[in-house]
């Protein structure tokens, strides 16, 4: 049985973007990353022998990109954060610490933290759910580098449609 897969890694794959993580009942500062990504698509060729169009994978996951790009990523379902949106503003409470930021310059995101791991569950089922990629082929992996060599990989049991 024939494998194939397509991998897009790209200088302009990237969003540079602020966090915090908890953990242990601890809170880190604020802080930022740049971010880059790395998406890779397992499939059968179709009638023209691709996997899926490097230039339409290409152009997907930059949208992904660029929504997070120069923002700040707070997690929605973190058990030790309040988080709550009011008159353009989004405040976030740790214990008695209280941040308050621009709704404009927040992405909420439904994920536990925000962590490289998380992140990269999160833009997986955001690529997945596309129409583009959902009916053509399976999200075998994506990999979210949060700087030089350190990275988190999130991959998927694959569909084995008509196997």
């Amino acid at each position: 049985m024939e494998a194939f897969a397509v991998r897009v890694t790209k200088d302009y794959l990237v969003f540079c973007a602020a966090h915090f993580i908890t953990f242990g009942g601890e809170c880190e500062t604020l802080h930022g990353h740049n971010y880059r990504v790395t998406v890779t698509l397992e499939g059968r060729t179709d009638e023209n022998h691709y996997v899926f169009d490097f230039v339409t994978l290409k152009r997907l996951a930059k949208a992904e990109c660029d929504r997070l790009d120069h923002r700040l990523l707070l997690p929605t379902e973190n058990k030790h954060l309040q988080v709550r949106v009011e008159n353009g503003s989004v405040f976030v409470r740790f214990k008695e610490k209280l941040y308050q930021f621009p709704e404009d310059d927040v992405v909420l995101l439904p994920v536990t933290n925000t962590t490289a791991e998380m992140l990269a569950r999160y833009l997986a089922g955001r690529l997945r759910s596309h129409p583009l990629i959902a009916g053509a082929s399976n999200l075998e992996a994506l990999e979210v580098e949060e700087s030089f060599g350190q990275s988190a990989r999130y991959r998927e049991e694959l569909d084995k449609r008509g196997a």
